[in-house]
């Protein structure tokens, strides 16, 4: 059985700057206006669909950076 990548968005979201939290919802296809928001709350703050499309996107730290 294959094990389903997953990214670590609160050790990311916490080490990340604000352009590369910004880069990972842009990912994510969240709209821009939305990005402006959610990229200063903190992890938890965002709502729990977004956190589970982020943590199962396959979106790897290397391709944020």
């Amino acid at each position: 059985m294959v094990k389903i990548e997953t990214l670590d968005g609160d050790g990311f979201w916490k080490n990340a700057y604000a352009h590369q939290r910004g880069n990972l919802l842009k990912k994510v296809n969240v709209p821009e206006d939305q990005i402006i928001e959610l990229v200063n709350k903190k992890y938890m703050e965002i709502p729990a669909a977004l956190r589970y499309e982020i943590e199962t996107s396959g979106i790897n730290k290397k391709d944020l950076q």
